[in-house]
C-alpha cells in the first residue's frame, strides 16, 4: 500500500513539472512568435523605406538629367546669341562707316548744287533761251543748244542724285537704329539665359550631391557625351557653312541624274543597294554594314534613351556611306563616340558612324557616294563591345541625353 502511494506521489510530481514546462514553453513560443511578427513588420518597413529611397534616387537622377539638358540648351542659346551679337556689332560698324561715306558724298553734292545756284543767280536774268538766241552762227546755235541741254540734264541729275542720297541716308540711319535695338534685345536675352544657366547649375549640383556612386558615374558619362556633342555641334555648324557650295553642287548633280533617269526607261540604272537593304522605310538610306544584326535600337533594354541603332559586327568590318553626301567631320572622342565620322546629305539628313577602329578611307571635305567605303568599325570610346553606332539627325541637329532632340530612328529612312 505504501509503495502504491509513493508511486502516485511521483506521478503527480512529474505531471506538475511537465505541466509547468508546457506552460512555460507555450509562453516562450508565443513570445517568439510575437517577436518574429515584430521583426517581419520591421523588415517590411525597412523594405518599404528602401523602395522609397530607390524611387527617390531614381527621381533625383531624372531631375539631374533634365537639368543637364536645360543647361545645354541655355548654353547653346548663349552661344547663338554671342554669334548674333558679334554679327550685329560687325553690321553696325559697317553701317556706320557706310553712313559716314554717304554723308560726306551728300555734302559734296550739296556744295556743288549750291555753287550752281550761285552761278545761276550771278548770271542775272539771262535764261537758257537767251543764251541760245545769242549765237553768232548756226554752228554756235547748235553747239550752245547741246551745251544748254547738257547743263540742264546735269542739273536735273544732280538734284535727283542728292534727293536719292538723302533718302538712302535716312534709310541707313533707320536700319542702324533697328540694328542697335536688336543688339540691345539680344544682350538682354543673353543676360536672362546666363541667369537661368547659373540657377540651373546650382539646382543640378544640389541634386547631384544626393546621387549614389553608380548614379554619379552614369551622370558623369552623360555629361561627357553632352559636352562632346556640344563641341562637335559647333564644329559642324561651321563646317556646314564651309561646304555649302559643295553640297549645292552635289544637289544639282543629283537633280540632273534624277531628271535623266525619269526621262529614260532604262531601269537597269536604278541603285539596287538600297533595294537590298530596304526594310520598310523610305529607302533614302542604305544599311551602313553588310553583316551583323541590330543589337540596340532607339531605346536600350533598360528603357534608357539611345537615339541610334547599333550593329554587332567584329572590329575591322567595312562601313559604307548610307547616302551621297559630304564628309563634314571626322575625329576621336575617348569619352563618347570614339573614332567617328559625320556625313551631311543634301536632303538635310546628317548621319553619324561611331566607335570605329581608327581606319578611315575618306577625308573631311570629300564628297562621297552612297555605298562607298568610308571607315572600319571597332570598339573605341564609350563602348561595351565591338559594334557600329549608326545615328541619324535632322535640322537643327540637337542632342540631349534625355532625348526630345533631333535624332531619328535610322530604320525609318532605310
Amino acid at each position: 500500500m505504501k509503495k502504491i502511494f509513493l508511486k502516485f506521489i511521483g506521478v503527480l510530481l512529474i505531471s506538475i513539472f511537465l505541466l509547468q514546462s508546457s506552460v512555460a514553453f507555450a509562453e516562450d513560443t508565443t513570445q517568439l512568435k510575437n517577436q518574429q511578427s515584430q521583426n517581419n513588420q520591421k523588415i517590411d518597413e525597412a523594405k518599404e523605406q528602401l523602395n522609397e529611397i530607390k524611387e527617390e534616387k531614381s527621381e533625383t537622377m531624372k531631375q539631374v538629367e533634365e537639368l543637364t539638358t536645360k543647361i545645354s540648351q541655355y548654353q547653346n542659346q548663349i552661344d547663338e546669341l554671342d554669334e548674333k551679337i558679334s554679327n550685329l556689332n560687325t553690321k553696325i560698324s559697317e553701317a556706320e562707316d557706310n553712313l559716314k561715306k554717304a554723308q560726306e558724298e551728300y555734302e559734296k553734292q550739296e556744295e556743288l548744287l549750291e555753287a550752281r545756284l550761285v552761278a545761276t543767280y550771278e548770271a542775272g536774268e539771262t535764261s537758257y533761251l537767251d543764251f541760245i538766241l545769242s549765237s553768232a552762227s548756226i554752228t554756235d546755235l547748235i553747239s550752245n543748244y547741246y551745251l544748254v541741254t547738257e547743263v540742264a540734264t546735269n542739273d536735273a541729275e544732280l538734284l535727283d542724285k542728292i534727293e536719292k542720297q538723302k533718302k538712302e541716308i535716312e534709310e541707313s540711319k533707320q536700319a542702324l537704329e533697328n540694328s542697335k535695338k536688336e543688339l540691345a534685345t539680344s544682350k538682354a536675352s543673353k543676360q536672362s539665359a546666363a541667369t537661368q544657366l547659373q540657377s540651373s547649375k546650382k539646382e543640378k549640383d544640389n541634386y547631384v550631391s544626393k546621387l549614389t556612386e553608380d548614379e554619379k558615374k552614369t551622370q558623369a558619362e552623360i555629361e561627357q557625351l553632352q559636352a562632346d556633342n556640344d563641341k562637335i555641334q559647333k564644329e559642324l555648324k561651321a563646317a556646314e557653312e564651309r561646304y555649302k557650295k559643295q553640297l549645292e553642287e552635289l544637289k544639282r548633280k543629283q537633280q540632273q541624274q534624277q531628271q535623266s533617269a525619269s526621262s529614260s526607261n532604262n531601269s537597269s540604272k536604278t541603285d539596287t543597294s538600297s533595294e537590298t537593304y530596304n526594310s520598310g522605310g523610305s529607302g533614302v538610306l542604305q544599311r551602313p554594314v553588310k553583316t551583323g544584326s541590330v543589337t540596340a535600337t532607339m531605346y536600350y533594354s533598360s528603357g534608357k534613351y539611345h537615339g541610334a541603332i547599333d550593329y554587332g559586327v567584329p572590329v575591322g568590318t567595312t562601313v559604307y556611306a548610307a547616302a551621297d553626301g559630304v564628309i563634314i567631320s571626322k575625329g576621336s572622342l575617348s569619352g563618347s563616340y570614339g573614332n567617328y565620322l559625320v556625313i551631311q546629305h543634301t536632303n538635310g539628313l546628317r548621319t553619324w558612324y561611331a566607335h570605329g577602329n581608327g581606319v578611315f578611307y575618306v577625308s573631311v571635305g570629300e564628297t562621297v557616294s552612297k555605298g562607298q567605303a568610308i571607315m572600319q568599325s571597332g570598339n573605341s570610346g564609350n563602348s561595351t563591345g565591338p559594334h557600329l553606332h549608326f545615328e541619324v539627325r535632322v535640322s537643327p541637329y540637337t542632342w540631349y541625353s534625355s532625348g526630345n532632340d533631333s535624332r531619328r530612328d535610322p530604320r525609318n529612312y532605310m
